[in-house]
């Protein structure tokens, strides 16, 4: 099986390759189109500010290669934030893929970014296979994917969020399954199976 990282300007790239690394699979790390469309499973990571990856994304044409994409894609973290059409963070015009906006945690009330570990629930999808009802996941996020139709597991941090969603062949996790110990593991696993 071939799974692909999209490179670009991210920043968890490496831990995600690592991670894969211990499921014994060698990821092709690239930002090739031809390589990524020949891909069985694609993952989109980041870490990061969204306008910086997104003005990125558009100069290597990797934002119209993304959208067009057929087989299975993982985004993780900015990588999900930046599937969806707006994020509040520099008023950044995303890819448009999820039908959703990216908005900033109330600074007032909360202690933003969301750091450490939290409880996922609501889990309706074969992503999550295996696992529990409130599972523990690894945040790092001063915004959030809003809730909707298409949310498949939900976190709460002051409001409910989408922890994870999926539209078409597109699924995406808020959370960083490369630093979620055994839950992250499976999620991933239970990915490469899809």
């Amino acid at each position: 099986m071939k799974i692909a990282i999209i490179k670009y300007n991210a920043g968890n790239v490496e831990s995600v390759k690592n991670a894969l690394n211990r499921l014994n699979i060698e990821p092709l790390l690239t930002d090739d189109a031809e390589e990524l469309n020949a891909a069985d499973k694609v993952i989109f990571p980041g870490v990061g500010e969204a306008r910086a990856a997104m003005n990125y994304l558009k100069e290597r044409n990797l934002d119209s290669i993304i959208k067009n994409l057929k087989q299975p894609v993982l985004g993780i973290c900015l990588g999900m934030q930046l599937l969806c059409d707006f994020s509040e963070e520099r008023g950044t015009e995303c890819l448009g893929i999820l039908p959703y906006r990216v908005r900033r945690f109330d600074s007032e009330k909360l202690k933003i970014p969301q750091m450490g570990w939290n409880n996922i629930f609501g889990l309706k999808s074969d992503l999550f296979d295996g696992l529990q009802e409130n599972s523990y996941v690894y945040f790092v996020h001063s915004f959030y994917v809003e809730a909707g139709k298409e949310t498949i597991a939900t976190c709460a941090y002051g409001v409910k969020f989408s922890a994870a969603v999926k539209h078409n062949n597109f699924y995406a996790v808020q959370f960083h399954t490369e630093k979620s110990g055994v839950v992250g593991e499976r999620i991933l696993e239970n990915f490469l199976k899809i």
